[in-house]
């Protein structure tokens, strides 16, 4: 039953985390490609003097939750590492005989 669901409903958008489908990707990277053609053309054809122009940005796709997943699961191993460090460093500049003192 749940093999014979369409691509771009309900279920799809919940699983993926967005409404894009493969061919608005494609689109997107061909927008892309078609900016960077455009500015390269235009490079080429400028004034000897004229500033170079910079690549468009590229299209907005959006990301799938995993990676936004994998990155906080980063930042909250990079965080415990970092106050894993922090701890170490006080517990050196600090040692147990200076409190006894």
């Amino acid at each position: 039953m749940v093999e014979g669901l369409p691509p771009d409903g309900a279920l799809a958008r919940k699983l993926t985390g967005h409404h894009w489908q493969h061919g608005d990707f494609l689109l997107a990277d061909l927008v892309d490609a078609l900016g960077q053609l455009v500015t390269d053309f235009r490079n080429a054809n400028k004034r000897e003097d004229a500033p170079v122009q910079s690549y468009p940005k590229p299209v907005w796709r959006p990301e799938k939750p995993s990676v936004k997943k994998r990155r906080k699961r980063k930042a909250r191993r990079e965080a415990a590492e970092a106050r894993t460090g922090y701890l170490r460093i006080v517990a050196l500049a600090t040692p147990e005989h200076a409190e006894k003192g």
